[in-house]
């Protein structure tokens, strides 16, 4: 699991298209809580699946939709 662990983290620094990192950052956060469940924090591991898994993703996907909905209008 901690290699699961590096490996998606090492892919969300160095994938540099933001819409490919949000999803990549999805699957970081369920490694993440697949690991806190291996190490027997199944409350740290619930935390982290609300808010890396699902959450984080969410809010930075709805701020790129915003940022493109803007950048159309400005250039109408």
């Amino acid at each position: 699991m901690l290699v699961l662990v590096i490996l998606s983290g090492t892919a969300v620094a160095l994938i540099s298209e933001p819409l490919h990192q949000v999803l990549v950052l999805a699957i970081y956060g369920f490694a993440l809580t697949l690991l806190f469940f291996c190490l027997q924090a199944p409350d740290v591991a619930l935390s982290e699946l609300v808010v890396s898994g699902v959450g984080l993703p969410l809010i930075i996907l709805a701020t790129l939709r915003k940022l493109a909905e803007r950048r159309d209008r400005e250039d109408a």
